[in-house]
């Protein structure tokens, strides 16, 4: 029997591209080039599954495009935005994604980007290797101790709730806004807000975990930045299409927010030149599943749904 035809459009681990290569007649990137729209029809078309990251994207047009040979997209990430969801179910592509698996790292990097917004790392870091550090003071490079400080979540999902449980650690008091409410195992004594409002209202820290919905793009703006505590820190590691990025600089010059941690951006690769060019935002190049572990685990959660797709069973991970 033929092995069913994979697309696998970037470089993964070495373990994960063998167990692809085993089990499935598989075409990689080894140059881990990125696909032109054109490039990405013309390959998927030759195949049955295909398995992406966030930086292919599978519009309408896409998927209309590559027509019907294309039975699976079994995505190498939590987030789907960058499906047309209801474009592949009507074309009766299967759709999957790698919950669970990646909630500890990028927990770590949301926890690593309030510490470094908080204590001003990107400015510390600059200075000591332009070799610029030629003096000390007790006013020097000051900045905030988010211990026992209120840590907002923003989408209390399975990310969501692991920062909640390292911002514990220091002392914070976790509060929450999510769709609904957290029976009280999960919710671990936080608090919740059934209105963003009321959430913003009492954030130092404001953490984004939420998906970018047609809902949810731009949630962080002008309007919402406003009803933060002056001087308030807004991490996010969810997606760059939650903030607006004009308002989000205008708080940051204006001293409205004190810092920013980012791990996500509007455009990727590439970022948001007016945001780095202020000292107050510590930035990371999209990142928070980076680890060894992770990617591994990722790897294998997408294939583990493509085995159970060609062997006639509903994949675990299936949203669409």
């Amino acid at each position: 029997m033929a092995k069913p035809k994979l697309l696998i459009t970037r470089k993964l681990r070495g373990d994960v591209e063998a167990r692809a290569a085993r089990d499935y007649d598989v075409m990689l990137n080894p140059d881990d080039k990125v696909f032109s729209t054109d490039e990405l029809v013309a390959a998927c078309r030759k195949v049955d599954a295909v398995l992406p990251c966030h930086s292919e994207h599978f519009s309408a047009e896409v998927i209309d495009a590559i027509g019907p040979g294309l039975r699976i997209i079994a995505n190498h990430s939590v987030g789907t935005d960058h499906v047309d969801l209801a474009a592949a179910k009507a074309a009766g592509v299967v759709v999957t994604n790698t919950p669970d698996v990646l909630s500890d790292a990028t927990a770590e990097i949301a926890i690593l980007c309030m510490l470094g917004a908080a204590r001003r790392g990107a400015e510390g870091d600059a200075m000591v290797r332009s070799g610029q550090w030629n003096f000390w003071s007790p006013a020097f490079m000051v900045g905030r101790q988010v211990t026992g400080k209120r840590f907002g979540v923003l989408g209390m999902g399975r990310v969501g709730q692991v920062t909640a449980d390292r911002a514990r650690g220091f002392g914070m008091e976790v509060h929450y806004h999510n769709r609904s409410r957290l029976p009280a195992h999960l919710e671990k004594g936080a608090v919740f807000h059934d209105t963003l409002e009321s959430l913003l209202a009492v954030s130092d820290v404001l953490s984004l975990h939420c998906p970018a919905t047609a809902q949810n793009k731009g949630i962080i703006n002008a309007d919402t930045l406003a009803l933060l505590p002056d001087r308030a820190i807004i991490v996010n590691t969810a997606r760059g299409a939650l903030i607006d990025e004009d308002a989000l600089v205008a708080a940051l010059r204006s001293g409205k927010l004190f810092a920013a941690g980012l791990d996500v951006f509007q455009t990727e690769p590439g970022g948001n030149p007016a945001l780095s060019a202020l000292p107050n935002v510590f930035m990371l190049p999209h990142i928070g599943s980076a680890t060894e572990e992770t990617r591994d685990a990722m790897g294998f959660r997408a294939l583990d749904n493509l085995d159970a797709f060609f062997a006639g069973q509903e994949p675990g991970d299936r949203v669409a």
